[in-house]
């Protein structure tokens, strides 16, 4: 079996730039992928990404919540355009989520797989001893 790289499991810095929810998300998921050496510092664009995109997807889906599904137009009655941002928000947060294994079927997936990076740990999805 091919030696595999194996990487430094720091976890990264939230950017400085992320928007309020956005950071909130980010503090509320990095200790458990941390904890379970998920992430590296490369993965910060990654994270980020899905971050940002929870935050799109909380704003649309509140504001549509506010201001009900649709919307009157000229044209008559319409899809509130948030709809389709909660959508699509939803669509980007379900794909970087499945990176991280933040859904139950990717955690699963990465059970599975045994996730093993050459760093001769335990892969921490995998079904085994619990603690103590």
């Amino acid at each position: 079996m091919p030696d595999v790289p194996a990487f430094k499991r720091v976890p990264p810095a939230a950017p400085d730039w992320l928007s309020t929810e956005a950071r909130a998300e980010w503090d509320r998921v990095m200790p458990e992928l941390s904890r379970l050496d998920l992430v590296k510092e490369s993965d910060r664009a990654a994270l980020a990404a899905y971050c940002e995109a929870w935050a799109v997807f909380r704003d649309a889906t509140e504001t549509v919540q506010r201001e009900g599904l649709t919307i009157e137009a000229k044209q008559g009655t319409l899809a509130h355009p948030c709809v389709a941002i909660a959508r699509n928000a939803g669509r980007e947060v379900r794909s970087w989520a499945a990176h991280f294994g933040l859904t139950p079927s990717t955690e699963q997936a990465l059970a599975r797989s045994g996730g093993d990076d050459g760093n001769g740990e335990e892969n921490p999805f995998a079904a085994g001893p619990g603690p103590g």
